[in-house]
């Protein structure tokens, strides 16, 4: 069986804000997705932006929005009509199966694919109930709210679990990847890489990249 290609998806979170279109164009030719975090000051306790700054971003590269965020219901909207590629909502935030199963309509109705996230304290089980239905599973391998942290190793066997379980979902990693924590990744079975800093403080971003999808 041949196995899913390595995206990797630089998270605009470490990017300078101040040239942050120069920034987006140093990985364009090199990366697979970008990523937006969508931070409340609720949901986690930082701010980052809103659509505003993503409609403001040329890029031919897929968005995928991180909407960290405690009602993501009444954020969905503004993104899809930027026709964004994809946007994932926390399982924390959305308890209930019923409102998940709303949520990814709505997504999937606007355009875009749809993804669960889980932190790394929520086990795999706080997700179960809508896995055969989403696009993609978002395991946080650091607390959200800040990029820069270290990598929590605990989280790989939720990787390894969901793919056992679950062989052909597209599964994420966000926090901490560089290129020694992205082999582990890999081998736990996410294929789908979200790395901020190890990328944006990088002198030479391709070789950054390029060095992340090795298996």
């Amino acid at each position: 069986m041949k196995s899913a290609p390595i995206l990797i998806t630089p998270s605009i979170l470490s990017a300078d804000f101040g040239r942050l279109q120069e920034e987006v164009d140093s990985v364009e030719p090199h990366a697979d997705w970008l990523q937006c975090d969508v931070m409340d000051g609720h949901f986690v306790p930082n701010i980052s932006f809103g659509a505003p700054v993503v409609r403001a971003i040329k890029t031919k590269l897929p968005l995928d929005i991180h909407l960290m965020v405690s009602n993501p219901a009444d954020r969905i909207d503004e993104f899809l009509t930027l026709k964004v590629a994809h946007i994932t909502f926390h399982a924390e935030a959305v308890p209930k199966t019923a409102d998940r199963l709303a949520l990814i309509a709505r997504i999937r109705k606007g355009g875009a694919t749809a993804g669960i996230a889980i932190n790394p304290d929520t086990p795999l089980d706080a997700a179960s109930d809508v896995l055969s239905d989403i696009d993609l599973l978002l395991v946080m391998s650091v607390h959200p709210g800040f990029g820069g942290q270290k990598f929590i190793s605990d989280v790989l066997e939720k990787v390894r679990q969901a793919h056992r379980a679950h062989p052909g979902l597209m599964i994420q990693m966000d926090g901490g990847v560089d290129e020694k924590t992205a082999p582990q990744c890999i081998a736990a079975g996410a294929n789908n890489l979200v790395a901020g800093s190890a990328i944006f403080r990088a002198k030479n971003r391709e070789a950054v990249i390029a060095s992340l999808r090795q298996r």
